[in-house]
C-alpha cells in the first residue's frame, strides 16, 4: 500500500489509502528539502502558519505547530507510570522529538535509541534543530538499525520501550505485528512498560483493535490512550500502552513545578484524561 501527495496552487495534501476519502492539506511556502533516501522519500516543507513540517512517503510526521502534543504524550505517559525508570529504548523517531521528552527524566541512566533512517536523523538536526536537540544529550546511544531486528536480541534490558513508528505502511509496517511486541516484551526487565504509536480509533479502527488484542495477549496489564494533534488526519491519535506491572493510567511520580513549566500539553490530569474514551470507542474496546 502506497501513500501519496501533490502540491497545487502551493498547498501540500496528504493523501493516504490509509485514510480513504479524507485528505489534509496545508499551504506551503517553500520546499526546504527533497531527496529519496535508501528507505523512502523525505520531504521538509516551510508552510505558512505551521512552521516547518516532516513529510515521510508523503505523509505528514510533524508541524513544528503542534509537535509537541505527540512528543509529550508517547514520551511522559510511560515514563510517569514507572516508578523508577532507568533504562530506556526508543524506537523511531528520527526528527529526536521523544528523544528530547526523555531527556527530561533525571532518574534514567542509559537511553538507546533506533533508527532504520540515518537520512532522516541528517535532515532533521540540519532543519528542526528544536527537536532534534534530543540526540545532544550524553545518555543517548544511537543504533542506525531495523527496530524489529534490534529488538529481538535485547533481553530483560530496558525498563521502558517508546515506538515512534510510523504508519504501518513501508519501513514501519513489521512493527505493527504480533512478532515484534513479543519481542518488546521479551526486552523489559520486571515491571517494565512499552508505548507504541497506536494511530486513531477514529480513522484505523482495524489497525487498533488489532494492537489492542495483541497487548492484551501479551501483557498483564493494558491500556490505550489518546490526545489531539491537528495536523493529524482526524486531529487525534492514540499510544497502545503494555505493561508487565505498573498501573497505566495515573502518574506513579510527582511532576513538580520545574518539570511541568518545561512542557506544553502534558500534566498529570490530561494523563489521566487520556484514557477516558469516548463511548463507541468503549464499546469498541469491550468487544476485544
Amino acid at each position: 500500500m502506497k501513500s501519496y501527495s501533490k502540491i497545487l496552487d502551493g498547498w501540500f495534501s496528504e493523501i493516504c489509502p490509509m485514510w480513504p476519502g479524507i485528505a489534509l492539506s496545508l499551504e506551503i511556502e517553500k520546499v526546504l528539502y527533497s531527496q529519496k533516501s535508501k528507505f523512502q522519500q523525505i520531504d521538509m516543507f516551510q508552510t505558512k502558519n505551521h512552521g516547518k513540517m516532516l513529510v515521510l512517503d508523503g505523509i505528514i510526521q510533524l508541524t513544528q505547530s503542534d509537535e509537541f502534543a505527540y512528543q509529550e504524550m508517547l514520551a511522559h505517559v510511560p515514563l510517569f507510570a514507572h516508578p523508577n525508570p532507568e533504562t530506556v529504548l526508543v524506537i523511531g523517531g528520527g526528527d529526536g522529538g521523544i528523544l528530547r521528552e526523555v531527556n527530561r527524566h533525571d532518574c534514567i541512566k542509559t537511553i538507546d535509541f533506533c533508527e532504520v533512517d540515518e537520512d532522516v536523523i541528517n535532515v532533521c538536526k540540519e532543519f528542526l534543530p528544536d527537536l532534534a536537540c534530543g540526540f545532544d544529550d550524553p545518555r543517548v546511544n544511537v543504533h542506525i538499525a531495523d527496530g524489529n531486528a534490534f529488538v529481538k536480541v535485547q533481553k530483560n534490558r530496558y525498563d521502558i520501550i517508546i515506538v515512534d513508528s510510523s504508519d504501518p505502511i513501508g519501513p514501519g509496517e513489521a512493527l505493527f505485528e504480533q512478532p515484534f511486541y513479543q519481542s518488546l516484551k521479551t526486552a523489559l526487565k520486571p515491571n517494565g512498560i512499552i508505548a507504541t504509536q497506536g494511530e486513531s480509533f477514529f480513522l484505523h479502527k482495524e489497525c487498533v483493535i488489532n494492537l489492542i488484542k495483541i497487548t492484551k495477549n501479551l501483557f498483564p496489564v493494558q491500556a490505550y490512550s489518546y490526545f489531539l494533534v491537528p495536523t493529524y488526519p482526524g486531529g487525534n491519535i492514540g499510544i497502545c500502552l503494555g505493561s508487565l506491572g505498573p498501573q497505566l493510567k495515573k502518574p506513579c511520580r510527582d511532576v513538580t513545578e520545574k518539570f511541568q513549566k518545561q512542557l506544553k500539553y502534558y500534566t498529570p490530569q490530561i494523563h489521566e484524561a487520556s484514557f477516558v474514551m469516548p463511548y463507541f470507542a468503549t464499546k469498541m474496546f469491550e468487544s476485544i
